[in-house]
């Protein structure tokens, strides 16, 4: 395994992070693909074995389910301090909302509680999971700097949003003296490349990480079109991500597979080593061992730059899909809310 600094942190992660979006009991969440915890526990202990430091994971996952297998796991086959833990915390309830709850205080009950499940008294990474457009993001930054303070986050990271958010949200968390973030998980991988346009320069010029979701597009980057799986047979959130797009990221598929038979590897390599030469660390689900060992084995396949030319070169902008989709007003009225000190404004 291979190892690299998380953005402007003094996080060392592994190259490859596990994805534990399919860990938990699948009768409380969204998942009905969701492996058990005696899965959960063999496929975290094999990625411990192949050096895999850096485990992703969201108190929306399973109802806190998988935060609670990843906790138990992690205390029994890793030292605490050898382990770099990302958890998420949801924008606030309309019922939060209704009763005047703030920012703030909604992050301190989220994130007490996937302290409890994670069975830690601190997260290396604390992520905002999806922009809130009705909190102020000043409310989002302090409660989130308080956490920090206190000790119980180190570093914060920001999920599914613009580069111009991530940029406005800086600026206010540097003119405030707050933490900023140090890293975006985005939606990006070889037949979805929108990030490129602004969120991947953005990030190379200011040093924030990029640990992506989605590396191998719910498995259409590790399968031939003709094998399936339960997740793609069940999954149909990834379905409205990636069907309406089929046949033409089918085009980039193909070349993942020629390149793959031409150097006697899996497609889950080919994936991989082609994003692993753009971000940080992929963030990779694994619901069976063989996920995590092919993921790790990309780690160490270099792409030739005709070879990333030949995967590139068919891609169309594709439109957003998923939690980006999302990421507006819900309706043409309504304005984000924004602060200037303690007085609210709108823009």
């Amino acid at each position: 395994m291979k190892y690299a600094k998380l953005g402007n942190s003094d996080l060392n992660v592994s190259r490859i992070c596990m994805g534990c979006m399919g860990f938990g009991d699948k009768t409380k969440g969204q998942h009905s693909w969701a492996i058990d915890e005696a899965h959960t526990r063999e496929i975290i202990k094999r990625g411990l074995d192949l050096g895999v430091n850096f485990y992703d994971t969201a108190i929306a996952y399973q109802s806190g389910t998988s935060e609670q297998y990843v906790g138990r796991a992690l205390k029994d086959f890793a030292k605490r301090q050898d382990v770099v833990i990302a958890t998420k915390f949801l924008p606030r309830t309309p019922d939060e909302i209704k009763d005047g709850i703030s920012g703030q205080a909604h992050i301190e009950t989220m994130l007490n509680t996937s302290l409890k499940n994670l069975g830690t008294d601190y997260v290396d990474l604390y992520i905002y999971h999806m922009w809130d457009w009705l909190t102020p993001i000043e409310d989002i930054l302090e409660g989130l700097n308080r956490q920090v303070q206190k000790g119980k986050v180190r570093y914060i990271g920001i999920s599914n949003c613009y580069a111009w958010q991530l940029a406005k949200a800086n600026m206010i968390a540097e003119r405030e003296g707050w933490a900023k973030f140090v890293s975006v998980q985005g939606h990006y991988n070889l037949i979805f490349r929108e990030e490129e346009r602004e969120m991947v320069p953005y990030c190379q010029e200011e040093n924030i990480a990029l640990t992506p979701y989605s590396a191998l597009a719910s498995g259409r980057l590790s399968r031939r079109p003709d094998e399936t799986s339960q997740r793609l047979k069940e999954d149909k959130y990834a379905k409205f991500k990636y069907d309406k797009t089929a046949e033409q990221d089918g085009k980039i598929i193909e070349r993942v597979i020629e390149i793959a038979e031409k150097r006697n590897v899996t497609m889950t390599e080919v994936s991989l080593a082609w994003l692993l030469s753009k971000v940080t660390s992929p963030i990779v689900g694994a619901t069976k061992l063989h996920h995590i060992e092919d993921a790790a084995k990309a780690v160490d396949l270099e792409l030739t730059a005709e070879e990333i030319n030949y995967l590139e070169e068919l891609y169309l902008p594709h439109p957003l899909a998923g939690v980006m989709a999302q990421n507006k007003p819900q309706n043409a009225s309504e304005k984000h809310v924004w602060t200037i000190g303690s007085q609210k404004v709108l823009k």
